[in-house]
């Protein structure tokens, strides 16, 4: 494995990571924590939260080959 790959990896491992931290929560969930009467959007009860332009997830992007160098 080289390099790059092992890089790609980890990246993918991270972004992992993130999205199951940050999934919205299943109905009965809001259900069984604020009752059947209150409308309460799922994201309430996710620990983490993230927004695009709030705060990134601090990975890098992957390189991009300049053309004016050939």
């Amino acid at each position: 494995m080289t390099n790059n790959e092992n890089q790609k990896g980890k990246r993918k491992e991270r972004l992992a990571v993130k999205t199951r931290q940050t999934k919205w929560a299943p109905v009965w969930a809001v259900l069984r924590k604020f009752g059947v009467g209150k409308k309460v959007h799922p994201s309430h009860i996710t620990k983490n939260r993230r927004s695009w332009r709030r705060t990134k997830l601090k990975i890098k992007p992957r390189k991009i080959r300049k053309w004016h160098m050939g």
